[in-house]
């Protein structure tokens, strides 16, 4: 059975204004002159449900153990990430209003407004996975779906180690950073897996601290006992009902946090994150999109200036705030890595802060020291 003979069953079925049953499914094969028979009606029934409910063509591969992506560009391309990079997979939709009504109904499901009106969406459905939607009014080649699925381990630092992300002496030194309660920030690239080492790092804090996490969608699930998320919302589709990382961070001050945690630091919240670092909350920390940790004040530099902190005022606050950049790096062929920790400096001539790379560590596993060693070592000095 294809999508053409799919439709008119559909129209018949919702006519009935009730669940309907496997013998509905029948009568209406019926009256639209298909073959009826029990592996047809079983075929029926459940292309009814995948179309209906769920991701339709897609419930497969967002099953599968390891999958962190599912794209789709219009009917004819789906792409799928099992952890080392895209990789195009044999399926393919009837035409562009299939996916059309599967970005929609998955925009239904956590009610937001998906059509001409109102042409993209980013949600985060009930299993925690993440969909961004934009329709093919605005999009070539059709409608863009992309879902990217929660972990469904939480990965230790002793995983990572296991995993080659990580070397032992990288692993010492980063529990030693969360065991000082130096502020730090883990950059990187999109899906260089910040996220994972963050809750990794967080799941070595004391059980006795309190973390507070802002996220604009939740994704941070760390192994520790006492953990409160708040997550950001979007407008409704009156325009109305916004909660922003802003708010939360402000918010979240007023939670007694032991570590204050922004899961991605990527707009005016940076200022009431740095405001919260020099007012006594040690040991807070998020993550950063950056090509490399020199890049990060620069990046920070940006996002301030979305929240009207001036220039000098940004690096003043910079240099006081953050001691630590770790950054991971993605390689050819989708491993991830641990590449560098650097620390912040702030240029006394200047005023400005950077980073001085304090450890290294090389792709085949060595540990090489930097400018910046001394003072990392003077941070985590007693």
């Amino acid at each position: 059975m294809n999508e053409v003979e799919l439709e008119p069953l559909r129209t018949r079925l919702s006519a009935l204004s009730r669940p309907y049953t496997p013998a509905d499914v029948a009568a209406s094969m019926r009256a639209e002159g298909l073959l009826v028979t029990d592996g047809s009606v079983r075929q029926a029934v459940e292309l009814l449900r995948r179309h209906s409910v769920g991701a339709g063509r897609l419930d497969a591969l967002l099953r599968e153990p390891g999958v962190t992506d599912v794209l789709v560009n219009g009917p004819g391309q789906v792409y799928v990430d099992r952890g080392g990079g895209l990789e195009p997979v044999d399926i393919a939709f009837a035409d562009e209003a299939e996916v059309r009504r599967l970005a929609q109904r998955l925009a239904a499901s956590v009610g937001r407004r998906l059509d001409d009106a109102a042409p993209f969406v980013d949600a985060r459905l009930p299993d925690g996975s993440r969909v961004h939607a934009v329709l093919g009014t605005l999009a070539r080649p059709g409608t863009c779906v992309c879902i990217r699925v929660p972990a469904k381990l939480t990965f230790s630092l002793a995983d990572c180690v296991a995993a080659g992300s990580l070397s032992r002496d990288g692993a010492a030194l980063l529990s030693r950073i969360v065991a000082g309660r130096l502020a730090f920030l883990v950059s990187g690239g999109t899906g260089s897996g910040k996220t994972t080492l963050l809750a990794a790092l967080l799941a070595l804090v004391p059980e006795t601290d309190r973390i507070v996490i802002v996220e604009d969608s939740r994704e941070l699930s760390p192994r520790h006992p006492h953990v409160v998320s708040l997550e950001g919302r979007p407008p409704n589709a009156e325009l109305t009902g916004a909660v922003t990382l802003t708010d939360l961070v402000r918010q979240s001050l007023r939670m007694r946090p032991d570590r204050l945690v922004v899961g991605e630091v990527r707009g005016a919240e940076i200022c009431d994150l740095l405001t919260a670092m020099n007012t006594g909350h040690e040991g807070g920390c998020g993550t950063v999109h950056a090509n490399s940790a020199a890049d990060v004040p620069a990046r920070l530099e940006a996002l301030a200036a979305l929240g009207g902190l001036p220039r000098d005022a940004l690096h003043a606050q910079l240099a006081a705030a953050l001691h630590v950049v770790v950054h991971v790096a993605r390689e050819g062929g989708g491993r991830r890595r641990v590449a560098e920790v650097a620390v912040v400096e702030r240029d006394e001539r200047t005023g400005l802060t950077r980073t001085e790379p304090a450890v290294s560590f090389t792709a085949d596993g060595r540990t090489v020291r930097g400018s910046g060693a001394a003072r990392l070592d003077r941070l985590l000095s007693p």
